[in-house]
This record gives C-alpha cells, structure tokens and sequence, in this order.
C-alpha cells in the first residue's frame, strides 16, 4: 500500500519493524533507521525548516513509496530492482555486520530512489527551487548521526574497530559518505529532468547497475584484513535480531 502523506509513511515503516521484530527479520534494520530519519524530516517540516513544507512532504512520500514499494514486492516474491534486491537478499544472510545491512539499504535508496523521486517531486524547472530544502536534509541527517552510532555500538560492540582495519582510502564500508551519496542523487535528479520522458527508463536501469556494483561492494569488500576484521566484528554482535532492531527505534 502506497501512502499520501508522511504519517502514513510513519505508518507503513512501523508496520515492517513490528512485523520484522516478530519475524526476528534483519528486514527490520534498515526499515528502523528510516522511520527514525522520517521522524526528523517531519519535525523539520513542523518547525519550519524548510522553504516549502509542503513539497518537501511530497518529496518524502515520494521517496518512501519507492521503498514500500520494492519491499513489498520483495516479500511477495518478485522481482524489484537490482540494488534493491541486493539489500534484502543480505537481511536474509548472517555474515554482513548490521553496518553492512544499513548500508546496503542506504545506497539502494539514496544513490537511487533519491534523484529519481526529486525529478518527479519538482520537474522542469521546478527542480532548482528544491535545492536548498533538499540540502537542509542533509544538516537533519547530520544530527542524528553521533546518536545512530552510539546506538549500533550498543549491538556492535567491535564496530569502533571497523576504522582500524583497512587502510585503504576506497573502501566503500570504511568511507561511505551520506554527504557525497545525497550529492551524487542530486546529479542525478538533474540528469534525469534534462532527458526526455521516453530516455528515463533505460537511464534509471543504468544508475540501478551502478548502485548495485557498489552494493556489492559494501556487501563484499575487499580482501584478506577487512573481511577477517568484519567477521570478528559479527562474532562479538548480538544475534537477537529484536533487539538490534529495538536499539535502532
């Protein structure tokens, strides 16, 4: 069921965490981290943080039902996009560190499902007005990051260990930037409103490939130290699901 405003976002998202609790499903990591951030964004809009509360709701709804979308899709046992069903077929994995499982969820949504609802929400030239609203999410986010991490460290006690164990400035894992992934789907948002209707299509499959080639590589990295260091990291996790999944609320 797709949604109209952001309290039935908030609605839906806390439908899948209390189903993925019970199920004791990882599904629920992600889906907990992103009902906290809708919270955010719903604040902001009350408190007026944003030039036009309005749009930015529909950029939100927008942007969730992508989500929904693909979730629902997934659960019913079809198809949805690549990166997409990339992240979910990982919740269904014990290996990857809830780090990973965010991630994952992170570059699906962000790196795709976040341009294309910005050249939806405001086409033409209405897109250049959104950018300071869009930009003023990333300073919501910017708050919610120190708590975020002390919340997986609670869970993920080795987690602080993550920085130590690659040196290498690429690793997607280690050097994962909400910053540069919001800036690369604005590019693209941009990208999109300059094509036609009938090129959209075949350019969101390309950018789907891409943000799945990453995906992999976020699920995957590396070799020899890093993948040892996050198997010791997932050894000292807590494996009740629920209570990751509680932690990140």
């Amino acid at each position: 069921m797709l949604t109209t405003t952001i309290d039935e976002v908030i609605e839906q998202l806390s439908v899948i965490v209390d189903r993925s609790r019970l199920e004791s499903s990882r599904l629920g990591y992600f889906a907990s981290l992103y009902r906290k951030v809708t919270m955010s964004v719903k604040s902001g809009i009350s408190a007026g943080r944003f030039e036009d509360g309005h749009r930015m709701e529909q950029l939100d709804v927008r942007f969730a039902n992508r989500y929904l979308e693909a979730f629902h899709l997934h659960a019913a046992g079809k198809a949805t996009t690549e990166s997409w069903q990339l992240a979910f077929d990982a919740a269904h994995g014990w290996r990857p560190i809830i780090l990973q499982h965010l991630l994952l969820g992170m570059n699906a949504h962000i790196n795709l499902d976040l341009g294309i609802a910005a050249a939806e929400t405001c086409p033409g030239a209405d897109l250049p007005a959104l950018k300071h609203d869009f930009d003023e999410i990333n300073r919501i986010l910017a708050d919610l990051v120190q708590p975020v991490q002390d919340e997986i460290g609670e869970v993920s006690p080795w987690i602080g260990f993550l920085g130590k164990i690659e040196s290498r400035t690429d690793d997607v894992i280690v050097n994962f930037s909400m910053d540069r992934a919001r800036s690369a789907a604005w590019r693209f948002a941009v990208r999109l409103n300059g094509l036609d209707d009938s090129a959209r299509p075949a350019a969101i499959q390309k950018r789907d490939h891409e943000v799945a080639t990453l995906g992999r590589m976020v699920q995957k990295p590396g070799r020899y130290l890093l993948p040892a260091g996050l198997l010791m990291i997932r050894l000292r996790e807590s494996n009740d699901v629920s209570r990751v999944i509680d932690t990140l609320c």
